[in-house]
């Protein structure tokens, strides 16, 4: 795949003619409803063709920019080719990029037919799905989802099914209940009597424990409690993971980071799911969700605590849309990357890219006249998410959270990595 962003006066046909391959090849690739209708800025995948014929005026070197390439490797895929007597009609194999193999999780919390549809179309891409979620409540019973269609979607594209289990809901922060359930080792034991019950019945393979908003007097009680679930889950036969707040240091304050000790979770855990999303808060002013100099500041800091053949870096998979001027506390509207590229093309917005954020991002005036500005994810900002993973010698990535289509993301992925599957 390579990514083409619209200049001033492009069009998909000026892009076929440039890369070789057809409008609709690109217009499928990108999901794009309306191939005639694009705006600038716009980040577009071009599904590159293995060959390339060569044109009039065409040399080597503007070869191997427009397909991502160098000099070098075009000569090595073409042997016997005099790269000073090229001529067109000449047909050439383009080299193919080696592609480090990695584990890719995601969330879900689409408890519906379209959810397991969605399994079905992407589980290709994954090696674990987990439906989030089960709260333990503060007896140490379990409140469960309808996760049946969830799990059975998952195994039919070969991908594990990872319980994910929390302490907190989208009314209540969890803080109270979590206290109630690390401080007594009879609840606790409970809940994990609880959930190897679940997770033998229902065909799960690991477990995720993602445990937020913990008072931060009950760090020490929070380390027990993964050293006993680790134990618990290793004896039975389960893997065990956690998801943890993205710090940036060990002294690092605040009720959503001081409980997570980095250390604890690495050396006992089989992975750890690093939550690099959501600095672009709903309730928060307008700003990139997933800034890569924030993630990059996180793994600066996560690797020398834990092993990075422990760690998935976590990716978002929603845009945001917010009214300007921002009032605190006014929320965001959370939606599809597909479908903010679909709003800046009917409003005409020109696209723009931050590059210290590395995200794209545009602004708009809607029918009553109100100032907006959407953040979300496209071809560019996954493409240099991929690349920190890779530069970092990471596990792999975890999505947060499946429902947001994002079609651009899976055809990057398979370009750019060779999925692990344990089933």
């Amino acid at each position: 795949m390579l990514i083409h962003v619209i200049s001033k006066g492009e069009n998909l046909w000026l892009l076929s003619n440039m890369y070789g391959v057809t409008v609709q090849q690109i217009a499928a690739a990108n999901a794009l409803p309306d191939p005639s209708k694009v705006t600038i800025g716009q980040a577009l995948v071009i599904p590159a063709p293995p060959r390339y014929t060569v044109r009039p005026g065409d040399t080597l070197w503007q070869i191997a920019q427009r397909f991502g390439t160098t000099v070098q490797a075009l000569i090595q895929a073409n042997p016997g080719v005099n790269p000073n007597q090229l001529y067109p009609g000449l047909v050439l194999n383009l080299p193919q990029k080696p592609k480090p193999l990695i584990e890719v999780n995601a969330f879900t919390t689409e408890f519906n037919p379209a959810g397991a549809a969605e399994v079905r179309d992407i589980g290709g891409h994954l090696t674990y799905l987990a439906p989030f979620g089960y709260k333990i409540k503060a007896d140490g019973s379990l409140e469960p989802p309808n996760d049946v269609p969830l799990i059975q979607a998952a195994q039919s594209t070969r991908t594990v099914p990872m319980m994910a289990v929390t302490n907190f809901t989208a009314t209540e922060p969890g803080s109270n209940s979590a206290h109630i359930i690390l401080s007594s080792p009879e609840i606790s034991n409970k809940a994990l009597d609880n959930i190897v019950e679940t997770m033998k019945s229902k065909g799960y393979r690991g477990l995720n424990v993602d445990f937020e908003n913990i008072l931060p007097a009950d760090r020490e009680l929070y380390s027990d409690f993964i050293r006993k679930t680790a134990a618990r889950m290793h004896a039975e036969n389960f893997f065990a993971s956690s998801s943890l707040a993205p710090k940036t240091s060990a002294t690092q304050t605040g009720v959503l980071y001081e409980a997570h000790d980095y250390p604890v979770h690495g050396a006992l855990l089989d992975f750890v799911v690093l939550m690099t999303y959501e600095w672009g808060y709903r309730f928060g002013p307008p700003q990139a969700i997933s800034p890569i100099n924030e993630i990059k500041a996180v793994l600066d800091y996560a690797v020398t605590d834990i092993p990075r053949n422990k760690i998935m870096m976590g990716f978002e998979l929603y845009a945001r849309d917010w009214v300007l001027p921002h009032v605190k506390g006014q929320e965001a509207e959370t939606f599809s990357p597909q479908a903010a590229v679909l709003r800046a093309v009917q409003y005409g917005a020109e696209i723009h890219y931050d590059p210290k954020a590395q995200s794209p991002y545009y602004r708009y005036t809607d029918a009553h006249g109100r100032l907006h500005e959407v953040w979300f994810e496209d071809a560019r900002s996954a493409q240099a998410k991929f690349d920190l993973a890779k530069q970092y010698n990471l596990r792999g990535i975890s999505y947060w959270v499946l429902g947001y289509p994002f079609p651009q993301n899976w055809l990057l992925l398979a370009d750019n990595f060779r999925v692990k599957k344990l089933m």
